[in-house]
């Protein structure tokens, strides 16, 4: 006689340990008491609880990736999470859906293979599938194999459009560079009349200081900003100083001769030029003339510490190496590059001893590990200045994630206007547009979070700061010249210095202490091994 059919009791069945992840890649609602992350970590816990007669229990810790895209695995949850798998802490993974864990087949597949090396099957709460069957298995590869093409597909198109519009001479939008304004007409540029004098009066200051430097100063004397400009949502963007970078972009950039470029490509462009093109093609071999065949400049000659960093501050101008011999004797100086072209009654620094002037950097130096008011001051001013620049980046943060959030919303508009069987090309080339957009602007709200934790790891306590320069004595003299230059250059931003007055002026990294702090510790270390 057949034996009715009990179920087994609760205590024998298995226990399913699940570990939901979330996911939004913009941090805009994060702050909410109720968001996003809590909306799709409810519905996993919620199909946690309906699973309960099977076993299945949430585990505690919270694998949230706020602000985070999905094209990548650079998310410290996810990390966290495949780490735990790793180490045989999860058995089943629930996601609210299946681009939450991934937006990328080949990571997806990764992740995938980890998962199932560790007998670890996969949930998509919203979608229907788990891949603890093989049906399961099968829908969740032909759902991303078509969202990869389709990320593929945008991605040819666009750059075969942006390939197509550039050799056309045309402007195929980016962002506005100083001297042109976009023609609200359509993507053409049209010509910003004062803007563009300060263009070509930046040119000829370049071709009189043969130096970028001199130039950057004289732009912040002036008050002069790069290119300002209103986005689409109305927020004001741009209006950088000039750095020697932004300086050399600028400078290279073909728009100015009347040109357009496409990767290794120059094409005659539809905006006028604003520089005659034998001024650009004089300013470009200026700067191939100054990058020593290609290379960033040379910082470690050596005998001269302060390359590189030595500024006079009546000219404005670098002071580089220079070098006199007496008989058998060597004498080595900094020599101001104005007085080196226009004579030595041009500048009233002219030259400083160059061991006289290295000797009180290195007096400075310890006498900062020395004096315990001094660290603090220094600590203090890196402080501040690490609190400015973070505030700049996060500033740079929201308006990009701003602008994130209105692309992604239009995208999201945009896809319910495509029909079966019509013309979509002008919405699809829109997407295409708005996905490019994105991906690069992503790229950079990375590389800001990037930036902002390296500077809150850069900033040092008083006592570790302390132990650092003490390592500085014992260390300095079985350094090579080469080795004693970079020391100097990871603790010191600049050194001024005003002949007229006999003055010296020292500026610290904000961070200088932290790397000078690794550098000097991995030299011990070597040192005693």
């Amino acid at each position: 006689m057949n034996q009715p059919y009990r179920p087994a009791p609760r205590s024998t069945l298995p226990l399913v340990r699940c570990a939901v992840y979330t996911r939004k890649s913009t941090e805009e609602g994060l702050e909410q008491e109720f968001n996003s992350l809590d909306a799709q970590r409810e519905s996993a816990e919620a199909f946690i609880r309906s699973q309960a007669g099977e076993g299945w229990t949430c585990v505690a810790d919270r694998y949230d990736d706020g602000g985070f895209t999905g094209g990548n695995m650079d998310r410290p949850a996810v990390k966290r999470l495949m780490a735990d798998v790793e180490a045989g802490k999860v058995d089943c993974v629930l996601v609210y859906k299946v681009d939450r864990l991934s937006r990328s087949l080949l990571d997806f597949a990764r992740m995938m293979q980890a998962f199932e090396q560790h007998k670890v099957s996969f949930v998509s709460v919203t979608q229907q599938f788990n891949t603890a069957t093989s049906m399961g298995r099968l829908v969740l590869n032909v759902l991303l194999s078509f969202a990869q093409f389709e990320r593929e597909i945008i991605a040819e198109r666009t750059r075969d459009k942006v390939a197509a519009t550039r050799r056309k001479g045309k402007w195929s939008g980016g962002r506005p560079m100083l001297g042109y304004d976009v023609d609200p007409r359509g993507q053409r540029l049209s010509v910003n009349v004062e803007e563009a004098e300060r263009v070509r009066a930046m040119f000829a200051l370049f071709l009189e200081h043969e130096s970028l430097p001199p130039v950057a100063h004289e732009l912040e004397a002036r008050g002069w900003s790069n290119k300002r400009w209103r986005t689409r949502s109305g927020k004001e963007s741009g209006g950088e100083t000039f750095t020697r970078i932004g300086l050399r972009r600028l400078l290279t950039n073909v728009l100015y001769a009347g040109k357009v470029r496409y990767k290794d490509e120059v094409h005659d462009g539809e905006q006028p030029a604003l520089v005659d093109p034998a001024v650009f093609r004089q300013a470009q071999q200026l700067l191939r003339s100054g990058d020593r065949g290609g290379g960033p400049p040379a910082r470690n000659r050596p005998g001269a510490l302060l390359q590189g960093l030595l500024r006079c501050v009546p000219c404005g101008c670098a002071m580089t190496p220079a070098h006199s011999a007496k008989g058998v004797r060597r004498y080595r100086y900094y020599t101001c590059t104005r007085a080196q072209k226009r004579g030595w009654d041009a500048c009233p620094s002219k030259s400083v001893p160059a061991d006289e002037i290295e000797r009180l950097v290195l007096e400075r130096i310890r006498g900062v590990g020395r004096d315990p008011a001094l660290l603090r001051e220094l600590l203090a001013q890196a402080s501040l200045e690490g609190q400015s620049r973070s505030a700049d980046l996060e500033s740079e943060q929201r308006g990009l994630e701003h602008d994130l959030n209105g692309w992604q919303a239009e995208v999201r508009n945009l896809s319910l206007y495509i029909r079966p069987g019509e013309d979509n090309n002008p919405i699809v080339a829109r997407l295409a547009e708005l996905q490019e957009r994105i991906g690069l602007v992503e790229g950079r709200v990375r590389k800001v979070r990037e930036q902002m934790q390296a500077i809150r790891e850069r900033m040092l306590g008083e006592d570790e700061a302390a132990t650092a320069l003490s390592l500085f004595d014992p260390l300095w003299g079985t350094l090579t010249p080469a080795e004693q230059a970079r020391v100097i250059g990871l603790l010191v931003e600049r050194v001024d210095y005003d002949g007229a007055k006999g003055k010296v002026t020292i500026s610290f990294h904000p961070t200088g202490i932290r790397a000078l702090a690794d550098e000097l510790a991995g030299r011990a270390k070597e040192r005693r091994a």
